[in-house]
């Protein structure tokens, strides 16, 4: 299964402009089963849409899964999820996150055909403090349901390294986080974006999506990594 998170950067283009139809051709690109996407909705006024579910689903073959509760909104907090077909099974929850900023959290739990699985899609906060408070919280919540594979998606706001990342607090449950550079998508210098495995070996590969079309739909690249669900034994226990 390949997964991918992406910060759309509500469509806007390094080129300053939007253009929804970009940042789907990137999609198309990626060729994902599962994509969290970032910033999907006006941040101000009505905070509607900024995507055509039905073009995407005809140009890639995935489903948006509105997490909003606007008409017409697709995200919470911005965060919102693709997947391909028809999930068998779908859940969701949806966490209020701490910090000076309306942040929050998808927690889905999905059967895409490969076997149950659960998706955290998190966009955190710009301030350090904030991501400290939106980690832990995120991690409480997280070990207070049933243990389920589950793949950690999103922006995480976050550059710094080991005892200064605010992300530092996942690493005792999560493993070592990987590192890869996302941010900005025309010179990827900053690890924005991370996608984080439970138990550690889900993700058998990790990639940035570097294209020409990626570099100008948004700030960010999207990243991508291939799971497999079938590397973990059902009878598996948290260990943090």
């Amino acid at each position: 299964m390949k997964v991918a998170s992406y910060n759309i950067h509500k469509c806007r283009g390094v080129d300053g402009m939007v253009r929804p139809e970009r940042i789907i051709a990137v999609v198309k690109e990626i060729g994902a089963d599962l994509v969290a996407l970032q910033e999907v909705d006006h941040r101000i006024g009505t905070r509607s849409g900024l995507l055509n579910p039905a073009m995407i689903e005809s140009e890639t073959g995935l489903k948006l899964l509105i997490q909003s509760d606007v008409v017409d909104g697709h995200g919470w907090h911005g965060n919102a999820l693709l997947v391909r077909g028809e999930p068998l099974h779908y859940h969701r929850s949806r966490l209020h996150l701490p910090g000076i900023e309306p942040r929050g959290a998808v927690f889905a739990e999905l059967d895409l055909g490969e076997g149950p699985f659960r998706v955290i899609a998190v966009h955190l906060g710009l301030l350090r403090r904030s991501r400290l408070l939106q980690t832990k919280a995120i991690l409480d919540a997280f070990l207070g349901l049933k243990p389920m594979p589950t793949i950690m998606l999103g922006d995480f706001n976050e550059w710094r390294r080991v005892r200064h990342s605010a992300l530092a607090v996942l690493e005792p449950v999560f493993g070592l986080l990987p590192v890869l550079a996302s941010f900005p998508s025309r010179l990827p210098f900053f690890p924005m974006d991370r996608i984080l495995d439970w138990p550690p070996g889900l993700i058998t590969h990790l990639t940035v999506h570097n294209t020409p079309l990626a570099q100008l739909a948004s700030d960010h690249l999207p990243l991508v990594a291939e799971v497999n669900l079938k590397s973990v034994l059902p009878e598996v226990q948290f260990t943090g």
